[in-house]
């Protein structure tokens, strides 16, 4: 297998200058940084904005307070070591907190930290709630990626949960399709491994996280092609990032260029306030409006995307916002509220649902009813 060189010293990421690395001293003794030479290769250095750039180099505003660490109260949800079970038919696996780019929007950016440790190896515990509860039909792997996993390690996982009968769906959550394609069509034992374990009734799901066109490669065209070969579905999901692809043209080129490669536009996400991410935060209007514009340009492929909130009570779709009025409905719940239909103010500021005046009379009216 091809391998890349990983690189986890930001001194010896050489196309920085001297000047640039001594400004970023602090952020990466902060948090993880961690690229390899293939992504690299694709920056453009001369252009200090370059999109794929701001995705993997530290920035100053990295420290700028904002937030919390866990913004989708994940911490709730655990119900065995490194297990969740926040949705009724979905089970998350936190299988690594590594992962193959520590992308710098990431919402899980806890696990960047030194302090946190919430995936386990033993996942025994997790194996007998999920096998205790058949209304789990498909399980989310992730962390960290997935498949920063030894293959051995991986085939472990998920040779245990394709015992347990009423698992129908595996999904890998992963950057590698775009960072390290190489990982995916040089590994032959991990498409063997795809399709012995993706059938025709229980699929194994690749959940890609690609954020840009300019990720598209002819190395990431050659990773989803194995990964098609193998049984594998591929989608994708990427939050609206400002800076990076809050661009409609750029955004239309993305579900373009997924929709060509037989990649399903899954999900598009308003960025979580989580601490760190100040600078790549738009407010709701906009992202809206940007991808609306976005999807006016591609097909019906294309438009299968859905731009969601991931929040701590549920997946909240944003359906219209218009005349001052954020049009939500809940597309997955905590509180078994799926299809609420929610018209709430929606200022030009707001940023995220728990901005929206009203928004916590309806969380407060959820958790009643629940309970």
């Amino acid at each position: 297998m091809k391998k890349v060189k990983y690189i986890m010293d930001l001194n010896k990421v050489d196309m920085l200058s001297d000047v640039e690395k001594e400004e970023l001293r602090q952020i990466a003794d902060t948090f993880a940084f961690r690229v390899n030479d293939y992504y690299l290769s694709l920056i453009d250095w001369e252009d200090p904005n370059d999109p794929l750039r701001k995705l993997v180099i530290p920035s100053k505003g990295e420290l700028h307070e904002y937030g919390r660490w866990d913004s989708s109260d994940e911490e709730a949800n655990y119900v065995a070591p490194g297990c969740q079970h926040k949705y009724t038919t979905t089970a998350l696996l936190l299988v690594s907190e590594v992962c193959g780019a520590y992308c710098r929007y990431c919402f899980r950016k806890r696990l960047f930290r030194n302090d946190v440790n919430e995936a386990v190896v033993n996942l025994s515990a997790a194996f007998d709630y999920i096998s205790g509860h058949p209304e789990i039909n498909n399980v989310l792997l992730t962390g960290g990626d997935s498949l920063i996993l030894s293959t051995s390690r991986l085939a472990c996982i998920i040779e245990r949960l394709r015992s347990i009968e009423h698992v129908k769906i595996i999904r890998l959550g992963s950057k590698m399709p775009a960072f390290n394609p190489m990982r995916i069509y040089g590994d032959g034992e991990l498409l063997d491994l795809i399709r012995r374990y993706s059938t025709e009734d229980k699929r194994i799901y690749i959940m890609a996280h690609i954020n840009h066109p300019h990720e598209i490669t002819p190395e990431a065209k050659k990773g989803f092609k194995a990964l098609h070969d193998a049984g594998a579905i591929v989608v994708n999901q990427t939050p609206i990032l400002k800076g990076i692809n809050d661009d409609p043209a750029v955004l239309g080129e993305l579900l373009d260029r997924l929709s060509w490669a037989g990649v399903t536009p899954y999900y598009f996400f308003v960025n979580r306030p989580v601490a760190g991410n100040r600078d790549f935060t738009l407010s709701l209007e906009q992202v809206y409006n940007i991808v609306e514009q976005a999807k006016a340009r591609t097909s019906g492929l294309g438009k299968r995307v859905r731009l969601s909130m991931s929040h701590s009570s549920g997946k909240i779709e944003i359906l219209a916002i218009q005349d001052g009025k954020a049009y939500l409905k809940y597309h997955q719940s905590k509180f078994n509220e799926y299809g609420k239909f929610m018209i709430l103010d929606c200022p030009k500021e707001a940023e995220w649902f728990d901005d929206l005046p009203g928004s916590k009379e309806i969380l407060k009216s959820n958790e009643m009813i629940f309970h």
